[in-house]
């Protein structure tokens, strides 16, 4: 990491999701000096939501005591499909949003040079720079939460595809005969192991009767349920749950050993909501699925780990795209 001297040497990475916002400020070390997070309130459009993003990076930078002139640049990740080169959202399903300028609207606001990436690319990004030593010439993220992504990071950066799509893992299909997604197809991986899924899962199952300890703890409509839910319930021997995480953990090995047969990557990095809480009663049985399901020698000498950035992720991998942009221009 370059080394930067006087006045705007601070970074400022921003995690834009389909319900939060969070920002923050970065040493060029990587040391985050405070955060700011607030609610995205997607129905107020892409003009409403980027106000939002800019009150989002002048709140953190003010509680970091730094004004605009000690920042260098901004880095952001998006949900969904990005053009980074032009810093413009091609689309996002999760927000509605389609061929949005955010590089162009958030520097006209922030007075700042703006980078713009895939959220899950970004994510990726993180992790390949704060968590992995020596540095790998390829990885795959796979990011379990609301939703299920991935970010591929080739020769330490970050790869889109031609289309800017590379990464949409949550749509490889692992059961044809499987739960509708979101998507409309049947059987993704985000159908069957997603938070999302694994909640409505546990919802219907209540509804036609069965039992866990998760209506004790929440109550017969399961409102509020969160994954860090699921974990207190294992502890308490919950054989229902501990069925669905199993199973999530199955589908995810599967998904896995997919990525190690067709891009054989050094290192694969599970991270997300759902791994954060569940990481320790879901590895072995990631990685124990990922060795049956991959062809025989592929997975030789390839890492399958736990991230330990959490939400951080995010801002982390912004905060590193911003600095590796602003450096090279």
């Amino acid at each position: 990491m370059a080394e930067f001297s006087g006045k705007r040497e601070y970074f400022v990475g921003v995690d834009l999701g389909g319900t939060k916002i969070l920002a923050g400020v970065f040493t060029p070390q990587l040391k985050c000096l405070g955060k700011v997070k607030m609610s995205t309130k997607p129905e107020r459009g892409p003009e409403g939501v980027l106000e939002r993003v800019t009150r989002c990076v002048k709140e953190v930078v003010g509680e970091c005591n730094l004004k605009p002139d000690d920042i260098r640049a901004v880095g952001i990740g998006a949900p969904g499909a990005v053009d980074p080169e032009a810093g413009r959202m091609i689309f996002a399903p999760n927000l509605k949003w389609e061929d949005v300028p955010l590089k162009k609207a958030l520097e006209k606001q922030l007075d700042l040079p703006v980078f713009a990436e895939n959220d899950c690319n970004v994510c990726a990004l993180g992790v390949y720079e704060t968590e992995l030593d020596p540095k790998p010439r390829s990885m795959v993220g796979i990011f379990l939460g609301t939703g299920i992504g991935a970010g591929i990071v080739l020769d330490g950066k970050p790869y889109s595809g031609f289309n800017r799509t590379a990464g949409e893992i949550g749509h490889m299909v692992l059961d044809v005969d499987g739960p509708k997604c979101g998507c409309g197809n049947k059987g993704c991986f985000e159908a069957l192991a997603s938070r999302t899924a694994l909640f409505r899962r546990i919802q219907t199952a209540v509804k036609d009767g069965q039992k866990t300890v998760l209506t004790d703890m929440l109550g017969p409509e399961l409102t509020d349920m969160r994954s860090g839910d699921l974990r207190k319930a294992l502890r308490r021997g919950d054989k229902f749950i501990e069925q669905i995480v199993e199973e999530a953990a199955e589908y995810t090995g599967t998904a896995v050993a997919n990525v190690i047969n067709f891009l054989n990557p050094e290192v694969v990095v599970l991270g997300g909501g759902v791994m954060d809480q569940l990481a320790d009663e879901m590895m072995a049985i990631i990685i124990a699925t990922a060795e049956d399901y991959a062809l025989p020698g592929t997975a030789k000498g390839i890492k399958i780990i736990a991230s330990k950035l959490g939400d951080d992720a995010g801002i982390t991998g912004a905060a590193v795209l911003a600095m590796r942009e602003s450096k090279e221009r």
